[in-house]
């Protein structure tokens, strides 16, 4: 059965209920499997079933402690009526390749897939531990998490949310969907500063004020908390299921995953899928101009001391990826990683060593790809494919085409074998339309709704519900504050919750 672990101290070991309710060790670290060895099974248990039928099997497995009786009554609860399209995340051949759309849930992105079920998960978490405390979510956004975790907390009993997003650091649709959101326990507020700051500041009050007012305790939902983490294993499935139906690869056979990376939660996911026995070949790790993780995965050095771009794929823009912690524990082992993580605190880098990497290697490859060659590839595969892909999956696309031009350079022992590649889709382009209009040669007009129309008339593909009525909306949340006021932030909500 499992359990979980701090990434950085294997003493601390807690239920999976546990974990989800924490959100974050108490050291710091992150809550993983205790023993990848407890996850694995044949991945044809899996894929013999729909999508809510994956999710029973795999939560199952990962969340021992709520007991299966009670994990398929919140998996039908998580997804019923939650997504416009049948297979929840659907696969779609464009040219050779496959896509993995991920944005078929209310707030047209791939969060949604876990933070429709990461509420769920929590409030039950609450009563199995038999927790009295309102719980307070802290959630950092880099565009996505943002409004998916407020949708999903929206009037949750018991819990309140506040989310903290970088001041013209994501597109104008996505903040929106923010600052409009309408749960009388939902907070939005702008930091003045990248999503680093707002993940640093989020992660110091964790440290310093894990209860800040009595009678309210805190939680997170970004993908640090492995609530948020394992909802997202079950597309990875999903996908190879899909091909298999279609007749694109046969029963056994490897698949590439091309990965839009940003905090590093969906590359985590892809990882324990492999662990779990999904045959998977290489997990490419797509990075923008923010390419601290391209260069992690070529050199085993980790920087994080560099320029922060802002670019077109805004949710990527990220120099310090948490999730990547996770990975180091089982790569490096506990005492390793907490000396990686002291190093990068104190110092903003560190180098793994050679056999570390090797490891790394055998799986992982990094690539990045620049705001203009994200653009040409929208450009090109709407004009040869009529596909419309966003400005993320557009980078990710862009690196495929890089990691097929040299495909053989990051083979194991120079193997031939041709692999199927499935990029996976984060986000409806509808939320990016002024990038996409200008990607495809179009005229832009003077507002983002405006652009939102004019996408539907040349294109043809539908606005999202989600999207269609985000700029009538009454803006709720207009706060924007110093990240050094996020602190005393969270202690102002958290009075008003527990009055």
């Amino acid at each position: 059965m499992v359990n979980y672990i701090s990434t950085r101290n294997t003493n601390i070991k807690v239920s999976s209920s546990k974990a989800i309710l924490d959100g974050q060790a108490p050291d710091g670290g992150l809550y993983i499997p205790d023993d990848l060895n407890s996850i694995k099974l044949d991945y044809h248990d899996v894929i013999k079933y729909d999508f809510n039928g994956m999710a029973k099997v795999i939560w199952n497995i990962f969340f021992p402690d709520y007991g299966e009786d009670l994990i398929n009554d919140l998996v039908e609860r998580s997804y019923k009526n939650k997504f416009s399209n049948e297979q929840t995340t659907p696969l779609e051949k464009v040219g050779k390749d496959y896509v993995l759309e991920l944005y078929y849930g209310p707030t047209a992105a791939f969060k949604d897939v876990a933070l429709s079920a990461l509420p769920n998960l929590l409030t039950t978490a609450k009563d199995l531990n038999s927790f009295q405390d309102e719980i307070l979510i802290l959630t950092a956004t880099s565009g996505d998490t943002g409004s998916a975790a407020l949708y999903g907390f929206s009037d949750v009993p018991g819990t309140s949310i506040i989310v903290f997003f970088p001041e013209g650091g994501i597109s104008e649709t996505q903040r929106l969907q923010m600052v409009t959101a309408s749960g009388a326990n939902t907070y939005a507020c702008a930091i003045k500063g990248n999503f680093d700051d707002a993940q640093s500041g989020v992660k110091e009050i964790f440290n310093n004020i894990p209860k800040p007012v009595s009678g309210v305790s805190l939680s997170s939902a970004n993908s640090i908390n492995i609530g948020r983490l394992v909802p997202q294993i079950v597309y990875y499935f999903s996908a190879y299921r899909q091909l298999l139906e279609g007749g694109y690869i046969s029963d056994g056979s490897k698949v590439n995953f091309i990965v839009p990376t940003g905090n590093f939660g969906d590359m985590m996911a892809g990882y324990f899928a492999l662990q779990m026995g999904l045959p998977i070949n290489k997990l490419i790790c797509a990075s923008n101009n923010n390419d601290v993780l391209t260069e992690f995965f070529e050199t085993g050095h980790y920087n994080r001391k560099r320029p922060f771009h802002k670019t077109t794929s805004p949710s990527m823009d990220i120099l310090v990826s948490s999730n990547l912690e996770r990975l180091l524990y089982y790569i490096c082992g506990p005492e390793n990683t907490a000396n990686y993580m002291k190093l990068l605190a104190e110092t903003g880098e560190y180098q793994i060593n050679t056999d570390e990497l090797t490891q790394l290697k055998k799986i992982f490859v990094g690539i990045s790809a620049s705001d203009k060659e994200g653009s040409e590839c929208i450009g090109n595969i709407y004009k040869n494919e009529n596909y419309l892909m966003d400005t993320h999956t557009a980078i990710a696309w862009s690196c495929l085409e890089q990691f097929k031009d040299k495909a053989w350079a990051y083979s194991n022992n120079n193997e031939e074998t041709e692999y199927a590649n499935v990029v996976l889709s984060t986000a409806s382009p509808y939320k990016f339309c002024h990038e996409v209009l200008t990607a495809i040669g179009a005229e832009l007009k003077f507002s983002d709704e405006s652009n939102m129309q004019k996408c539907q008339e040349i294109t043809g593909v539908p606005i999202p519900s989600g999207l269609a009525d985000v700029f009538s909306k009454e803006i709720r949340h207009s706060k924007v504050i110093s990240t050094e006021d996020m602190q005393q932030y969270v202690i102002d909500c958290a009075k008003t919750i527990g009055e």
